[in-house]
Protein backbone atom coordinates (compact mmCIF):
# COMPACT_ATOMS: atom_id res chain seq x y z
CA UNK A 1 0.00 0.00 0.00
CA UNK A 2 2.76 2.57 0.94
CA UNK A 3 4.64 1.75 -2.50
CA UNK A 4 1.25 2.57 -4.46
CA UNK A 5 1.12 5.80 -2.48
CA UNK A 6 4.39 6.95 -3.21
CA UNK A 7 3.98 5.89 -7.00
CA UNK A 8 0.65 8.07 -6.64
CA UNK A 9 2.61 10.83 -5.23
CA UNK A 10 5.14 10.64 -7.55
CA UNK A 11 3.17 11.08 -10.84
CA UNK A 12 0.24 14.01 -8.78
CA UNK A 13 4.27 15.70 -8.57
CA UNK A 14 5.26 15.33 -12.27
CA UNK A 15 2.03 16.35 -13.25
CA UNK A 16 1.56 19.55 -11.49
CA UNK A 17 5.58 20.08 -12.38
CA UNK A 18 4.30 19.62 -16.58
CA UNK A 19 1.03 21.48 -15.65
CA UNK A 20 3.11 24.71 -14.44
CA UNK A 21 5.87 24.40 -16.79
CA UNK A 22 3.33 24.80 -19.62
CA UNK A 23 1.40 27.53 -17.90
CA UNK A 24 4.24 29.42 -17.98
CA UNK A 25 5.01 28.84 -21.46
CA UNK A 26 4.78 31.57 -24.16
CA UNK A 27 5.08 31.12 -28.11
CA UNK A 28 8.21 32.53 -29.49
CA UNK A 29 8.02 35.85 -30.60
CA UNK A 30 10.15 34.90 -33.73
CA UNK A 31 7.03 32.79 -34.66
CA UNK A 32 5.06 35.42 -34.93
CA UNK A 33 5.16 38.03 -38.08
CA UNK A 34 2.88 41.00 -37.88
CA UNK A 35 2.28 43.59 -40.82
CA UNK A 36 1.72 46.42 -38.40
CA UNK A 37 4.53 48.84 -37.98
CA UNK A 38 4.11 49.34 -33.93
CA UNK A 39 2.38 45.82 -31.61
CA UNK A 40 1.50 45.76 -28.16
CA UNK A 41 0.08 42.05 -26.78
CA UNK A 42 -0.10 42.08 -23.36
CA UNK A 43 -2.13 39.45 -20.81
CA UNK A 44 -4.65 41.67 -18.62
CA UNK A 45 -4.59 39.25 -15.66
CA UNK A 46 -0.71 38.78 -15.03
CA UNK A 47 0.52 41.64 -16.95
CA UNK A 48 3.17 40.24 -19.14
CA UNK A 49 3.69 41.28 -21.98
CA UNK A 50 3.73 38.55 -24.67
CA UNK A 51 4.76 40.34 -27.78
CA UNK A 52 5.91 44.04 -28.78
CA UNK A 53 7.22 45.18 -31.46
CA UNK A 54 8.59 48.72 -32.00
CA UNK A 55 6.44 49.54 -28.74
CA UNK A 56 8.67 52.87 -28.42
CA UNK A 57 7.99 54.53 -31.65
CA UNK A 58 5.91 57.77 -32.18
CA UNK A 59 3.61 57.25 -34.11
CA UNK A 60 0.45 59.70 -35.63
CA UNK A 61 -2.73 57.67 -34.21
CA UNK A 62 -5.67 58.83 -36.33
CA UNK A 63 -9.00 57.92 -34.50
CA UNK A 64 -7.21 56.14 -31.26
CA UNK A 65 -7.45 59.97 -30.53
CA UNK A 66 -11.77 59.38 -29.55
CA UNK A 67 -10.74 56.99 -26.38
CA UNK A 68 -9.22 60.10 -24.70
CA UNK A 69 -11.53 62.39 -25.55
CA UNK A 70 -14.35 60.23 -24.07
CA UNK A 71 -12.01 60.31 -21.02
CA UNK A 72 -12.07 63.51 -20.93
CA UNK A 73 -15.74 64.30 -21.06
CA UNK A 74 -16.43 61.86 -18.37
CA UNK A 75 -13.94 62.89 -16.31
CA UNK A 76 -15.69 66.50 -16.34
CA UNK A 77 -19.32 64.97 -15.05
CA UNK A 78 -21.36 67.00 -18.21
CA UNK A 79 -24.58 66.05 -18.26
CA UNK A 80 -24.98 63.37 -20.88
CA UNK A 81 -28.58 64.00 -21.39
CA UNK A 82 -27.71 67.82 -21.85
CA UNK A 83 -28.49 68.60 -26.27
CA UNK A 84 -25.66 69.47 -28.35
CA UNK A 85 -25.79 71.04 -31.73
CA UNK A 86 -23.53 70.16 -34.96
CA UNK A 87 -22.07 73.03 -36.58
CA UNK A 88 -19.78 74.86 -39.00
CA UNK A 89 -17.08 74.68 -36.16
CA UNK A 90 -17.49 70.78 -36.55
CA UNK A 91 -16.84 70.60 -39.81
CA UNK A 92 -13.47 68.79 -40.90
CA UNK A 93 -11.23 71.26 -42.19
CA UNK A 94 -7.86 69.11 -41.93
CA UNK A 95 -8.36 65.83 -44.03
CA UNK A 96 -12.25 67.08 -45.88
CA UNK A 97 -13.60 63.64 -44.85
CA UNK A 98 -17.06 63.85 -45.28
CA UNK A 99 -19.69 63.02 -42.26
CA UNK A 100 -23.80 62.31 -42.92
CA UNK A 101 -24.73 63.92 -39.73
CA UNK A 102 -26.37 67.39 -41.10
CA UNK A 103 -25.36 70.50 -39.82
CA UNK A 104 -28.04 72.31 -37.08
CA UNK A 105 -28.31 68.25 -35.68
CA UNK A 106 -28.88 68.61 -32.46
CA UNK A 107 -27.61 65.42 -30.15
CA UNK A 108 -27.37 64.50 -26.44
CA UNK A 109 -23.91 64.95 -25.38
CA UNK A 110 -25.01 60.74 -24.47
CA UNK A 111 -25.32 59.71 -28.15
CA UNK A 112 -22.52 62.21 -29.32
CA UNK A 113 -20.47 60.00 -27.14
CA UNK A 114 -21.38 56.82 -28.73
CA UNK A 115 -21.07 57.72 -31.88
CA UNK A 116 -17.77 59.27 -31.94
CA UNK A 117 -16.55 55.85 -30.26
CA UNK A 118 -18.78 53.52 -31.81
CA UNK A 119 -18.48 54.21 -35.59
CA UNK A 120 -15.65 57.22 -35.13
CA UNK A 121 -17.82 60.30 -36.24
CA UNK A 122 -15.61 62.94 -36.34
CA UNK A 123 -18.56 65.83 -36.01
CA UNK A 124 -19.61 64.15 -32.75
CA UNK A 125 -15.82 64.15 -31.24
CA UNK A 126 -15.74 67.68 -32.68
CA UNK A 127 -19.38 68.73 -30.89
CA UNK A 128 -18.20 67.27 -27.72
CA UNK A 129 -14.81 68.96 -27.57
CA UNK A 130 -16.27 72.69 -28.53
CA UNK A 131 -19.22 72.13 -25.77
CA UNK A 132 -16.54 71.56 -23.35
CA UNK A 133 -16.16 74.26 -20.25
CA UNK A 134 -13.46 76.93 -22.11
CA UNK A 135 -14.08 75.44 -25.43
CA UNK A 136 -11.64 73.61 -27.81
CA UNK A 137 -9.14 74.83 -26.26
CA UNK A 138 -9.58 73.78 -22.82
CA UNK A 139 -10.50 70.45 -23.93
CA UNK A 140 -6.81 70.15 -25.69
CA UNK A 141 -5.21 70.72 -22.44
CA UNK A 142 -7.57 68.64 -20.89
CA UNK A 143 -6.15 65.70 -23.28
CA UNK A 144 -2.95 66.21 -22.48
CA UNK A 145 -3.23 67.02 -18.49
CA UNK A 146 -4.91 63.52 -18.35
CA UNK A 147 -2.44 61.90 -20.87
CA UNK A 148 0.57 62.69 -18.13
CA UNK A 149 -1.44 61.79 -15.39
CA UNK A 150 -1.58 58.20 -16.57
CA UNK A 151 1.82 58.29 -18.07
CA UNK A 152 1.93 58.31 -21.72
CA UNK A 153 5.07 60.49 -21.60
CA UNK A 154 5.57 60.41 -25.41
CA UNK A 155 2.02 61.21 -26.48
CA UNK A 156 0.68 64.74 -27.85
CA UNK A 157 -2.63 65.67 -28.83
CA UNK A 158 -3.65 68.82 -30.44
CA UNK A 159 -7.61 67.84 -31.63
CA UNK A 160 -10.55 65.85 -30.22
CA UNK A 161 -11.11 63.80 -33.18
CA UNK A 162 -7.50 62.35 -34.66
CA UNK A 163 -7.58 63.89 -37.93
CA UNK A 164 -4.68 65.94 -36.64
CA UNK A 165 -1.45 64.24 -37.58
CA UNK A 166 0.06 65.70 -34.38
CA UNK A 167 -1.53 63.52 -32.41
CA UNK A 168 0.78 60.70 -32.01
CA UNK A 169 1.39 58.07 -29.10
CA UNK A 170 3.48 55.07 -29.06
CA UNK A 171 2.32 51.57 -28.40
CA UNK A 172 3.24 51.51 -25.12
CA UNK A 173 1.56 54.61 -23.44
CA UNK A 174 -1.89 53.54 -25.41
CA UNK A 175 -1.93 50.28 -23.89
CA UNK A 176 -2.30 52.81 -20.81
CA UNK A 177 -5.18 54.34 -22.03
CA UNK A 178 -6.67 51.32 -22.70
CA UNK A 179 -6.44 50.30 -19.34
CA UNK A 180 -7.82 53.48 -17.90
CA UNK A 181 -10.69 53.51 -20.40
CA UNK A 182 -11.93 50.06 -19.43
CA UNK A 183 -12.77 51.38 -16.18
CA UNK A 184 -15.36 53.24 -17.72
CA UNK A 185 -18.48 50.94 -18.11
CA UNK A 186 -19.75 53.30 -20.46
CA UNK A 187 -16.63 53.73 -22.64
CA UNK A 188 -16.87 49.70 -22.87
CA UNK A 189 -20.76 49.73 -23.30
CA UNK A 190 -20.38 51.97 -26.77
CA UNK A 191 -17.53 50.19 -27.89
CA UNK A 192 -18.64 46.74 -27.42
CA UNK A 193 -22.03 47.96 -29.68
CA UNK A 194 -22.07 46.27 -33.51
CA UNK A 195 -24.88 48.81 -34.37
CA UNK A 196 -27.20 51.46 -33.49
CA UNK A 197 -29.61 53.35 -35.30
CA UNK A 198 -30.19 56.67 -34.26
CA UNK A 199 -33.29 58.95 -34.49
CA UNK A 200 -32.42 63.15 -34.50
CA UNK A 201 -35.49 65.03 -33.71
CA UNK A 202 -33.72 68.52 -35.15
CA UNK A 203 -33.94 68.44 -37.87
CA UNK A 204 -35.71 64.99 -37.89
CA UNK A 205 -33.98 61.99 -39.89
CA UNK A 206 -32.78 58.52 -38.56
CA UNK A 207 -29.55 56.90 -39.76
CA UNK A 208 -27.64 53.41 -38.78
CA UNK A 209 -24.48 53.33 -37.79
CA UNK A 210 -21.95 50.61 -37.00
CA UNK A 211 -18.96 49.42 -35.56
CA UNK A 212 -15.83 50.26 -36.77
CA UNK A 213 -14.25 47.25 -35.73
CA UNK A 214 -16.06 43.99 -37.25
CA UNK A 215 -14.25 41.66 -34.88
CA UNK A 216 -17.03 43.16 -32.40
CA UNK A 217 -19.52 41.11 -34.28
CA UNK A 218 -17.39 37.77 -33.85
CA UNK A 219 -18.34 36.15 -30.30
CA UNK A 220 -15.33 34.07 -30.48
CA UNK A 221 -13.28 37.08 -29.37
CA UNK A 222 -15.07 38.46 -27.05
CA UNK A 223 -14.19 42.00 -27.52
CA UNK A 224 -14.38 43.97 -24.44
CA UNK A 225 -13.47 47.21 -25.46
CA UNK A 226 -11.93 48.32 -29.40
CA UNK A 227 -11.81 51.61 -30.86
CA UNK A 228 -10.00 51.73 -34.46
CA UNK A 229 -8.12 54.55 -36.58
CA UNK A 230 -7.03 55.36 -39.93
CA UNK A 231 -5.51 58.13 -41.60
CA UNK A 232 -3.19 58.22 -44.61
CA UNK A 233 0.07 59.44 -41.98
CA UNK A 234 -1.53 57.03 -39.21
CA UNK A 235 -2.29 53.88 -41.29
CA UNK A 236 -4.49 51.35 -39.59
CA UNK A 237 -4.66 50.80 -36.50
CA UNK A 238 -6.58 48.83 -33.42
CA UNK A 239 -6.74 49.36 -30.07
CA UNK A 240 -8.64 46.36 -27.97
CA UNK A 241 -9.49 44.35 -24.98
CA UNK A 242 -10.63 40.79 -25.70
CA UNK A 243 -10.92 37.24 -24.01
CA UNK A 244 -10.35 34.72 -27.18
CA UNK A 245 -10.07 31.17 -25.96
CA UNK A 246 -10.07 32.40 -22.25
CA UNK A 247 -6.93 34.62 -22.22
CA UNK A 248 -7.99 38.02 -21.74
CA UNK A 249 -5.95 40.15 -24.30
CA UNK A 250 -4.33 43.74 -24.06
CA UNK A 251 -3.80 44.18 -27.77
CA UNK A 252 -1.97 47.36 -29.47
CA UNK A 253 -1.76 47.40 -33.28
CA UNK A 254 -0.30 50.67 -35.43
CA UNK A 255 0.76 51.93 -38.77
CA UNK A 256 -0.32 48.68 -40.60
CA UNK A 257 -1.10 48.96 -44.75
CA UNK A 258 -4.11 47.65 -46.09
CA UNK A 259 -8.24 47.78 -44.74
CA UNK A 260 -7.96 44.58 -43.00
CA UNK A 261 -4.70 44.61 -41.98
CA UNK A 262 -5.18 45.08 -37.70
CA UNK A 263 -8.08 42.40 -38.18
CA UNK A 264 -5.43 39.86 -39.73
CA UNK A 265 -3.14 40.80 -37.80
CA UNK A 266 -5.60 40.24 -34.45
CA UNK A 267 -6.24 36.88 -35.84
CA UNK A 268 -2.46 35.92 -36.39
CA UNK A 269 -2.02 36.88 -32.79
CA UNK A 270 -4.70 34.10 -31.88
CA UNK A 271 -3.07 31.30 -33.99
CA UNK A 272 0.07 32.03 -32.36
CA UNK A 273 -1.04 31.95 -29.14
CA UNK A 274 -2.75 28.31 -29.61
CA UNK A 275 0.63 27.27 -31.27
Amino acid sequence: MGCWIRAIALVGGLMGLLGSQTALATPDPAKLQLKSGSALVMDVNTGKTLYQKNPTRVRPIASLTKLMTALVVLDARQNLNQTLTIDQNDRDNIKHTYSRVRMGTQVSRRDALHLALMSSENRMASALARHYPGGRQAFIRAMNNKARQLGMRNTRYYDSTGLSTRNVSTAQDLAKLLSAAYRQPLIREFTQDTSREMRFRKPAYSLMFNNTNPLVKNPDWDVRLSKTGYTDEAGRCLLMRAKPDRQELAIVLLNSVGKRTPVGDANRIRKWLKS
